[in-house]
């Protein structure tokens, strides 16, 4: 029997940023600036290209995410496979044009029950990724 505590969770973190959509995007999709703010990888933004994040390994996971590109709107909307240490979900990214800036929504879903910590972890990780975007962007 499912119980209300078995409910898949979504996480979803929401910016305005001073950028426009392009800049924003190329942060997102452009290996030499996703090396700088969010991991390594060998990231290409084309649908059903396979790929890899990786950082160094801590205690808690190796420091590799094995992601998939699932769709892709250039400039609008970006998602993918997000698997790493059992966890599997879905990271979208959607770009909504603001009067001077950009509308950044990220949205991580597939936390089932047992990955309340992973969940957590996710929280305070995209934070401080997204600072680390938004400092990039600046310097960009």
């Amino acid at each position: 029997m499912t119980q209300a505590t078995d409910t898949i969770r979504t996480l979803v973190i929401e910016r305005v940023m001073p950028h426009p959509p392009e800049k924003i995007w190329r942060a997102l999709t452009e290996v030499p600036l996703l090396d700088e703010w969010l991991m390594k990888s060998d990231f290409q933004p084309i649908a059903g290209h396979k790929f890899n994040f990786r950082t160094e390994p801590s205690p808690h996971w190796n420091g590799i995410v094995d992601g998939e590109v699932l769709a892709i709107v250039p400039q609008e909307q970006l998602a993918y496979r997000w698997e790493a240490s059992g966890l599997k979900t879905v990271v979208t990214w959607t770009l909504t044009p603001t009067e001077g800036g950009t509308h950044l929504r990220i949205e991580q879903s597939g936390f089932r029950p047992e990955n309340t910590g992973s969940y957590e972890g996710a929280q305070f990780g995209w934070g401080r990724m997204l600072d680390a975007l938004e400092r990039t962007l600046a310097q960009a």
